[in-house]
């Protein structure tokens, strides 16, 4: 496996991220040797969604405010339904997102983290998955929907549920390891 040493990871997440589809690449990544900071729009801590119910709650390292996408090599956006629904109505949030796919820099969504993305306007002629309820809106959006496992995208790479986490985990952790996709 790639190492990832020397490699800053933000989390852009907010209240009710479905807690596997963050504890688990969360967990990748520091065993790859990166660095991974929780960045969200407020600070303290936030609670997760476990399948049916309220689950763990995860300390923010930076509020979204405080936090600044050149300090960062990657961006990972977990899903659950509350948490990408409050994050693509944030400004400032779409922002963040918006500058590491502007810079070419690996972007990690899983389930539906990638309705963040499309608030970025930036998905047109990608090619991506998600969770399938959101295929409409990503095709809207100018993208290329397929139902697969993990699909990577000149350094998008996304999944479709939990169930994808090994593969999911195993392509970020490659693409942040390859950097800046300048093609992108």
């Amino acid at each position: 496996m790639a190492t990832l040493d020397n490699k800053r990871v933000a989390v852009l997440t907010e209240e009710g991220f479905e807690q596997v589809e963050l504890t688990s690449p969360v967990e990748a990544l520091k065993d790859a040797g990166a660095t991974v900071e929780i960045i969200s729009p407020k600070g303290g801590s936030i609670k997760a969604w476990d399948h049916t119910d309220w689950g763990i709650e995860v300390d923010v390292t930076k509020t979204l405010s405080e936090a600044n996408p050149d300090d960062y090599d990657a961006l990972v956006l977990p899903g659950g339904v509350l948490n990408p629904d409050k994050l693509r109505q944030n400004k400032e949030a779409v922002a963040f997102a918006s500058a590491f796919l502007n810079e070419g820099k690996p972007v990690a969504a899983i389930c539906h983290g990638p309705q963040t993305l499309i608030e970025t306007g930036m998905l047109k002629g990608r090619k991506l998955t998600s969770y399938p309820s959101l295929q409409t809106d990503l095709k809207n959006a100018g993208a290329e929907w397929v139902d697969e496992e993990v699909v990577v995208d000149n350094g998008l790479i996304t999944s479709r549920k939990p169930d994808d986490l090994p593969a999911f985990n195993k392509k970020m952790i490659e693409e942040i390891a390859e950097g800046v996709h300048s093609d992108a």
